[in-house]
């Protein structure tokens, strides 16, 4: 299970991309709203960081800002409080998951297998980031995070399964409520039957391999919500994932 540091280092390289979709405050000039871009990235950056080591009910606005060797004033012009600036985190996370998770599936044509990449993915990233897994388990069935995102990804991923005829759903906004929910259950799950760190190694090489298999079981729990017939489900959800996402689990 990897610590704080090594989670801080990989959302450095992951995250910080989909901040660039914002835009430049009106009126400034271009090296104004670079740098308050710049400011902004670090504060998240700072809150991921103390989030990780001390979870969000440990942490106060001035640690955030220590972090991130900025003033006050600087803080509060970006965010209003620290709720405001832990609910851009969690937009921030999850729209640069929710982008990895379309270039993932980008090469696939079978709808169905787009949602098993999809869960499995969610819950192997949870399995290796338990405070992500964290994160999501807060956030998942928030108003939030079904009207963009995730949400807006799986909303559409359905729609185009039962388009495709594919998926036989009565009702397709609670059948993605129902999906959301049991991805949820499977990470609370998997969170609390990880094995602790402190074990043996010869446990923890075991432990990847449960996962994988335990996000495939759930990846067919969810297709045959969709419709799927029991052993089709299976069979899908034990595919090789893409090559891209074999690294990313590795």
């Amino acid at each position: 299970m990897p610590d704080g540091r090594h989670l801080r280092a990989g959302r450095r390289q992951t995250a910080k991309p989909s901040c660039t979709n914002r835009e430049p405050m009106p009126g400034r000039s271009p090296r104004v709203a670079r740098r308050r871009h710049e400011t902004r990235s670090r504060l998240l950056d700072a809150a991921f960081g103390l989030v990780v080591e001390n979870g969000m009910d440990g942490v106060t606005i001035s640690q955030i800002t220590d972090a991130a060797d900025v003033g006050f004033g600087s803080f509060y012009s970006h965010f209003d409080s620290k709720e405001g600036i832990f609910a851009a985190l969690v937009e921030w996370l999850f729209e640069e998951f929710a982008n990895t998770l379309d270039r993932l599936a980008s090469g696939l044509t079978d709808p169905a297998e787009v949602i098993a990449v999809s869960v499995r993915h969610t819950l192997l990233r949870a399995y290796r980031e338990p405070v992500w897994g964290q994160l999501l388990i807060r956030e998942g069935l928030s108003a939030r995070a079904l009207s963009r995102g995730l949400g807006q990804r799986l909303l559409r991923d359905t729609a185009r399964g039962i388009a495709e005829k594919r998926f036989q759903v009565a009702d397709e906004l609670m059948s993605v409520i129902s999906v959301i929910g049991t991805v949820l259950a499977a990470i609370a799950a998997e969170l609390d039957l990880s094995t602790p760190p402190r074990r043996t190694s010869r446990i923890r090489k075991i432990l990847p391999s449960r996962a994988e298999k335990f996000a495939g079981s759930t990846a067919a729990i969810v297709l045959q919500a969709f419709g799927l017939a029991r052993p089709e489900a299976e069979k899908i959800a034990r595919r090789p994932l893409p090559a891209a996402l074999q690294d990313t689990t590795a």
